[in-house]
């Protein structure tokens, strides 16, 4: 006796083998746009090391230099180029650390004789600042390269009456 199955008793049936390739064949053409356009948006970024060695803008840049020095600004002031006694004198530098860079700042003044001397600092640039009374504020950077260095800065009476002593 054959047995009928009703559509409710029928299994389900499998879409033929030609349907389930076009499905995979769509995620597959997906997948490999998804992968091309990754490559194109990260090639830019590949590529950059090279286009920048090949065009020559990463020089050798010269070594900074090694070790300390001591400063000794000598401080004048006016026609007569006197001595500027109690001025304040900034000295400003990057001490170059391990893990990242730290600005420094020393606070000087300048004895009877005008001179502020500095401790122990690292070769390089510097950048001196003088701020004192009834003298025009003054600011230069340096690049210090002997171990002790002297620098001499004559500064010029203020302009501005409310400034004068």
């Amino acid at each position: 006796m054959a047995h009928h199955l009703d559509d409710a008793d029928s299994p389900q049936r499998l879409p033929a083998r030609g349907a389930l390739r076009r499905k995979n064949d769509k995620h597959s053409r997906t997948t490999s746009l998804a992968r091309a356009l990754a490559l194109l948006l990260a090639l830019p970024l590949l590529l950059a090391p090279v286009s920048r060695a090949q065009s020559g803008k990463d020089e050798p840049k010269p070594a900074k230099p090694t070790g300390t020095a001591v400063l000794r600004v000598e401080l004048t002031g006016g026609d007569a180029k006197k001595p500027i006694a109690d001025a304040s004198v900034y000295v400003k530098f990057t001490d170059n650390g391990l893990l990242r860079d730290k600005k420094v700042e020393f606070n000087l003044k300048t004895n009877q004789n005008g001179v502020a001397r500095s401790p122990e600092i690292p070769k390089g640039r510097v950048l001196i600042q003088i701020v004192s009374p009834g003298w025009r504020t003054f600011g230069q950077y340096y690049d210090i390269d002997r171990d002790e260095q002297v620098i001499q800065i004559h500064l010029e009476r203020a302009t501005t009456r409310w400034l004068q002593p």
